[in-house]
């Protein structure tokens, strides 16, 4: 069996090394970070500022760290003195990052009942009152979409990635029309948002593996849910957005 050049293994080392002091650099500034934001929220008792604290200090510095470039587009397409349900396919862990970042307001994401047990993170989202699910329990479902629904009327922005995994290949499986109902009965639009080039910068797959590269995050035009003869078709809200975010990763497709 032929043995790989030095010249690959060299490089393979040399990833594997970066990856590692990526990893401990992502936990030490994750504790820092998300410590801070509990301790500020501890003094005021108030979401705001914690929750601008991950958007502007947290997750930039993530994205810097594993060499992502942030680039946004559509922003103007939306009136951010509303409040509104964003939904996004989703690539990879970074996505939150971008996420955060992108979006210029307070944001809540509906989280998987796992991420309850995570250190740091986990604390954090239930201090910032994130909507967890647990799909393994068809009882919670009422549960997560009454919460769901009480954030948003509330005047909140959540965030949904509605085809309820991360996708492995990139493909951008349907959208779940259940996701879609906190919006709908809580009467705001959904925001279709397009992300590009985080499965690159952080693989779906394996421990770690980071390469620096682009993340674009787009935003579509705002999709209503009610008209004139009364609230819309979940499914059909759900396959107008995911039809709405296939248009923008076509577009990005055809820049690269």
């Amino acid at each position: 069996m032929p043995s790989s050049p030095p010249g690959r293994i060299d490089r393979n080392l040399a990833w594997t090394a970066f990856n590692a002091v990526q990893f401990a650099f992502t936990l030490a500034w994750t504790a820092v970070w998300i410590s801070a934001a509990l301790l500020v929220y501890a003094l005021l008792r108030d979401r705001h500022w914690p929750l601008r604290m991950a958007s502007r200090c947290w997750a930039p510095g993530l994205l810097g760290g594993a060499g992502a470039r942030l680039q946004v587009t559509g922003l103007e397409r939306v009136d951010w003195s509303r409040n509104h349900v964003f939904v996004a396919n989703h690539q990879s862990t970074i996505d939150i990052c971008a996420l955060f970042r992108a979006i210029p307001v307070p944001l809540h994401f509906l989280l998987k009942q796992e991420m309850t047990r995570v250190p740091f993170v986990g604390w954090y989202a239930k201090a910032m009152g994130m909507v967890f699910i647990d799909r393994s329990n068809r009882r919670a479902a009422v549960a997560f979409l009454r919460q769901s629904t009480e954030l948003v009327r509330a005047g909140g922005n959540l965030c949904i990635f509605p085809e309820g995994t991360r996708s492995r290949s990139g493909i951008v499986a349907e959208f779940k029309g259940g996701a879609f109902q906190a919006a709908i009965d809580a009467g705001v639009d959904v925001v279709p948002v397009a992300i590009a080039g985080s499965g690159a910068v952080l693989y779906p797959e394996g421990f770690f593996h980071v390469r620096p590269g682009v993340i674009r995050v787009s935003f579509g035009a705002p999709l209503p849910t009610r008209t004139a003869d009364g609230p819309v078709d979940r499914q059909a809200l759900a396959d107008d957005a995911h039809a709405a975010v296939l248009a923008m990763l076509g577009r990005h497709a055809g820049r690269a």
